[in-house]
């Protein structure tokens, strides 16, 4: 399978995202320009975090209108995976993508720590290699990760089970004390209605090898690729 890194211009963990591709899973992996109108016959795109056009705006709000964003609607809407990460989740709200909106992190700071994150569904193209409940140890980066949607929307997400991942402690307990950034109901990811796009804000490609802290964010790489190969449903 064939794994496409989109760069932006303010971009800065599209290597971080290359190396646990090409080689923690030793899949092949490509960099796309944010001005590209193809993306290659790539099976899965993902979108690194970073500044995308150094948010001067609103973290995410340029970067929707670039050109190759045309293509991951139309790989999206055919079935196509998408994984935005931390900005690139940002940019997934942005476009509309995912639902909600990122907020400001409640204590108006730049967070970067690890955390503890609860696996809710493990029937994803992105968390089969998962179990329900299961704690991932991944670390987060961001100033606007207060993840925030409206009653009505919050309640469909949960009809439709659409959060992906909580916030948690070592032990998987949800609680507003371990949330890095003051998220609605501890929210660190969610998936779209058809489960092939994801937005998560801790970064799993900067847990792929023991001598970083954790190896936990191979279960989300390695589960797209179960996905891809046919070896799930």
């Amino acid at each position: 399978m064939k794994f496409g890194v989109i760069i932006f211009p303010g971009s800065n963990c599209d290597y971080d995202a290359y190396q646990i591709i090409k080689t923690i899973m030793q899949e092949e992996v490509e960099f796309l320009w944010h001005q590209d109108k193809d993306l290659n016959g790539c099976d899965c795109v993902i979108l690194p975090g970073g500044f995308s056009y150094g948010d001067y705006l609103r973290t995410g709000a340029i970067a929707r209108f670039a050109p190759i964003m045309q293509e991951i609607f139309n790989f999206a809407e055919k079935g196509g995976l998408v994984i935005g990460i931390c900005n690139g989740f940002q940019i997934l709200l942005e476009a509309g993508l995912l639902p909600g909106a990122m907020l400001r992190n409640s204590s108006l700071r730049f967070v970067c720590k690890w955390v503890h994150i609860r696996v809710e569904q493990e029937n994803t193209p992105f968390t089969n290699d998962c179990q329900r409940s299961q704690v991932l140890k991944i670390p987060v980066a961001h100033t606007d990760g207060n993840y925030f949607i409206p009653e009505e929307g919050l309640k469909k997400l949960k009809e439709n089970n659409q959060i992906v991942f909580h916030y948690c402690s070592p032990q998987g307990k949800i609680d507003p004390e371990y949330s890095p950034n003051g998220a609605l109901e501890n929210i660190a990811g969610i998936c779209n209605l058809k489960r092939n796009v994801l937005g998560m804000m801790p970064h799993p490609e900067r847990a792929g090898e023991m001598i970083l802290g954790s190896e936990d964010g191979k279960h989300i790489f390695s589960s797209i690729v179960n996905f891809v190969k046919g070896k799930v449903n």
